[in-house]
């Protein structure tokens, strides 16, 4: 009987530990031995004698006495422990499962510099943070911050770390780095009891197949915690763990993908093992695919996050479906990073019913060289289901740790601390076996060209006529090669008296001299560019003509592939739309090229950032239509078509005529094969122009100069840059935002001012309609170039006729006559529908009669209800 008593005894007091254990987190407040209450916790003084834990070194108390954030979080921030050496924070605690949170927010201490701050931070034997600064890491923001409520600008951040105890304490010691000095505001160890993670999870792209992490033997970081569809939660409505949720809108690549749905209804937890997972506040909210204001069903709703590279991650979704009660209403795809993570996805299946709330986690390896990480919803195309839409309430992503560690150091700040890693050390030897590797192949090599040059001296090349690159004249890249008197191979042509050497297909070979004297001996005062290939200069050559000189740099190596390339483009595409390569230069170790000049520049000059005159709006359709030619060659006029991947304003110029040519080809790429959709490549282009399709899958098509030319449709008409980050978060990318603003049919509204009362209402509204449908994120909803031009001129037709209106003129006759020529001038690259259906209407301003044309549409047939969609799109 006494040793049933006693187990009773030992069962109560261990029931009584735990509970005291739950009840009672350490809520640590460090520089100061005062408390404060925050949403009802008591916050403990790191120095107070009740705060139940030891302290090895008092370091220094540090205070400010304001606070720029939310007034209800800003007492935790108002004080810091600073150390100038290592020290420990020690809390004697039972085994089992804790959320550690270090809290962050850098003010001004005394001789101290925050800006300076580097340090280290340690879990009992796990690594948190190396070469850590907190400036640096809210600037970039790459981690998770806590926003501590709506008024609170991101001055402050709190990591969060969820880790095992084995031991009956946990030591939290901060490691200065770099001769400089640690700090921290708060700490909070949050016991947790039920069993949040485990080990068996579904691996992304496995095909079912899952993974044994091991979690209980590894610590876990949380990167980023989202309430999806919902306003922020505040730690106080998760009171079970008091974690911060975070609203996703920023994190959308494109917030109109998915709109905000919510029920409160009787929302319940599919598996009562689930309700610490999640407060169900989560779940009340969500973003779905339906009743989205997009012309198109096919596209994905995606999220961007940017993680540390090379570690394990744990990606947790939360579902709820909270309007569908049946299975096969709503089915979808879950993709991480491009990977199929989840086919068929049906929340009330696997919740079994509605409103109830649902978790699903999935592993995935981040390679060395990827920082981002990508969560994408998309239609099940092939299940049937009643709607193709996607749902997601909530979504976690956690880094888990590796051979004990968590902390990641960028390569561009390096650690800064006294230690080298092992992998510096590895790198040291690397390069120094590289280096003596090149030695070694230097001295044969050289040995090798003596050997050759002394039997074969005549052979042997001077310096003189030294090749140096020449990688593709000597490749026959143009026209089929010849050898001169000087036994220098050139490209089919023939010798001139003055010893130039004219091609039949790639243009006049100059000499380097002919080169020096065209540029003043590459005077400074005559660069009109420059790039990573070297600087371009206005020349005359012959009889006074003016060209564009483009000089590689001949000590670099950068650019020399695209050099390769241009030449290789230009010398088989001739195009009035395309600027034309006159010749090039290949004598001591130079390589050049000799282009017509363009006299009036870039067409992004024209439009912002110098004092030139403005364009008018008709100037603009002129140059886009142009610009539309070029590409649209690019596309047709070879076997393969060319696919430019660079357009962009500042590739397009002009001549003195303002006729718009394409230029630099240096990153083209030939078409796919005609048994091909893509060209599989590396994602290459410029930010802001670049197709987020390609971006994802890094499979290029012509389609892809369709969305950077859809861009530059919005930059010309809104007369700004593509990227400014200077202005509000909502206006910085020109592409979203502009988007916006024109699907609300309000494009004006942001169009650039000078063209006020200067174009025609209906021309930029057509023209509106154009760039949005470029814009379509995925390729197969796009139109094709040629589709654009056709619209572009039409559009142009429209302007004119208004032109002709203002002047007092007839118009109807005109509008006619024109837009039968526009329909004679693309006919042989658009086929015309026979169906009457499919028609534009335009009406004339006497009678108001319709002048009817038909024509395919925007990226396909497009008839008059469907065309009225464009105008006035509703639904799917």
């Amino acid at each position: 009987m006494g040793i049933w008593v006693l187990i009773c005894l030992v069962s109560i007091f261990a029931s009584a530990r735990n509970v005291e254990a739950e009840t009672n987190p350490f809520l640590i407040l460090c520089g100061t031995n005062s408390s404060v209450n925050v949403h009802r916790r008591k916050w403990v003084g790191d120095l107070a004698s009740d705060s139940n834990l030891t302290l090895s070194s008092p370091g220094i108390s540090a205070s400010t006495a304001t606070f720029n954030g939310d007034s209800t979080y800003g007492a935790l921030f108002k004080t810091a422990r600073l150390f100038t050496e290592a020290a420990n924070y020690t809390f004697k605690m039972d085994p089992g499962n804790y959320y550690l949170r270090l809290h962050f927010c850098p003010f001004s201490f005394e001789n101290h510099n925050v800006n300076e701050s580097q340090f280290d931070v340690m879990a009992n034997s796990l690594k948190l943070v190396s070469a850590f600064r907190v400036p640096v890491e809210l600037s970039f923001n790459n981690s998770y911050i806590q926003g501590l409520g709506s008024n609170s600008s991101a001055s402050c951040l709190m990591k969060e770390y969820f880790l095992g105890v084995d031991s009956g304490q946990l030591v939290v010691k901060f490691i200065p780095t770099g001769g400089s000095f640690a700090f921290v505001n708060a700490i909070e160890v949050l016991p947790v009891i039920s069993q949040l993670f485990v080990d068996t999870v579904s691996k992304v792209g496995g095909n079912g197949a899952t993974s044994d992490l091991n979690l209980g033997q590894r610590g876990i970081e949380t990167m980023y915690r989202l309430n999806v569809g919902g306003s922020e939660i505040e730690p106080n409505q998760d009171q079970d763990l008091w974690r911060m949720w975070e609203p996703d809108t920023s994190y959308m690549f494109a917030s109109d993908a998915g709109s905000s749905v919510n029920n409160q209804s009787n929302i319940t937890y599919s598996s009562m093992n689930d309700s610490s997972v999640a407060p169900l506040l989560v779940y009340e909210t969500a973003r779905a695919m339906i009743n989205t204001q997009v012309l198109e069903k096919r596209f994905n709703m995606s999220w961007k996050f940017i993680v540390d590279p090379n570690f394990d991650y744990l990606v947790r979704l939360h579902f709820c479906e909270l309007m569908f009660d049946k299975a096969n209403q709503r089915i979808f795809r879950i993709y991480i990073n491009n990977r199929t993570a989840a086919e068929n996805f049906d929340v009330i299946v696997l919740a079994k019913g509605m409103n109830k709330a649902y978790h699903k986690d999935y592993f995935d390896v981040v390679s060395p060289q990827i920082d981002t990480l990508w969560i994408q919803l998309g239609p099940e195309t092939v299940a049937g289901a009643a709607g193709t839409d996607a749902l997601l309430n909530g979504l976690e992503i956690f880094k888990l740790s590796r051979n004990g560690n968590l902390a990641h150091v960028s390569e561009t700040t390096g650690s800064g601390g006294n230690d080298v890693s092992a992998k510096t050390v590895r790198n040291h030897i690397l390069w120094i076996g590289i280096a003596a590797g090149i030695v070694s192949i230097s001295i044969l090599a050289a040995l090798c060209t003596l050997f050759f040059c002394l039997r074969k001296k005549n052979a042997c090349p001077t310096k003189e006529n030294s090749p140096g690159w020449r990688p593709l004249s000597l490749r026959g890249t143009i026209g089929n090669s010849t050898t001169d008197a000087r036994g220098s191979k050139f490209s089919g042509g023939h010798l001139n008296l003055n010893g130039s050497i004219a091609t039949v297909r790639g243009g006049k070979r100059f000499t380097i001299a002919e080169i020096r004297a065209a540029t003043k001996n590459f005077d400074e005062s005559l660069v009109i560019g420059e790039g990573g290939f070297g600087k371009v200069y206005k020349g005359e050559i012959d009889d006074g003509t003016l060209a564009a000189i483009k000089r590689a740099h001949p000590q670099s190596q950068q650019g020399l592939k695209e050099f390769e390339t241009e030449i290789e483009m230009l010398s088989k595409l001739r195009h009035r739309h395309l600027v034309s390569m006159i010749g090039f230069c290949e004598e001591n170790n130079e390589m050049i090229l000799v282009y017509e000049y363009m006299a009036n520049g870039t067409v992004r000059n024209h439009l912002f950032g110098s004092d030139l005159a403005p364009l008018t709006w008709r100037q603009r359709l002129e140059i886009c239509i142009g610009s539309a030619r070029g590409i649209h060659y690019l596309h047709t006029g070879a076997e393969r078509g060319v696919i430019h991947r660079d357009v962009k304003t500042t590739n397009i110029l002009l001549d003195e005529n303002f006729v718009a040519k394409m230029a630099d080809f240096g990153l083209s790429k030939t078409g796919p094969a005609l048994d091909h959709t893509h060209v599989s490549t590396a994602v290459k282009g410029s930010f802001g122009y670049l197709d987020p399709e390609y971006f994802r899958r890094q499979q290029l098509t012509e389609k892809s100069d369709v969305y950077s030319f859809g861009v530059v449709l919005f930059e010309v008409v809104c007369a700004r840059p593509v990227i400014n980050p200077s202005l509000p978060k909502d206006q910085i990318n020109l592409a979203e935002w502009a988007l916006k603003w024109q699907r609300q049919r309000s494009l004006e509204a942001i169009m650039d001012q000078r063209l006020e009362g200067k174009y025609c209402p209906d021309s930029l509204k057509k023209f509106g309609e154009i760039a949005e449908k470029c814009l379509a994120d995925e390729g197969k909803n796009r139109p094709t170039m040629g589709e654009v031009l056709w619209h572009l001129e039409y559009v142009l037709q429209l302007q004119e006729a208004w032109l002709r209106s203002n002047a007092g003129e007839e118009s109807s006759s005109l509008v006619a006559e024109n837009v039968e020529e526009a329909d004679t001038e693309v006919s042989q690259n658009l086929p015309v529908s026979q169906d009457d259906e499919n028609c534009i209407e335009v009406r004339t301003e006497d009678d108001g009669k319709p002048l009817t044309r038909r024509t395919s549409g925007l990226g396909g047939t497009v008839g008059c209800d469907e065309f009225s969609l464009l105008v006035n799109p509703q639904g799917r």
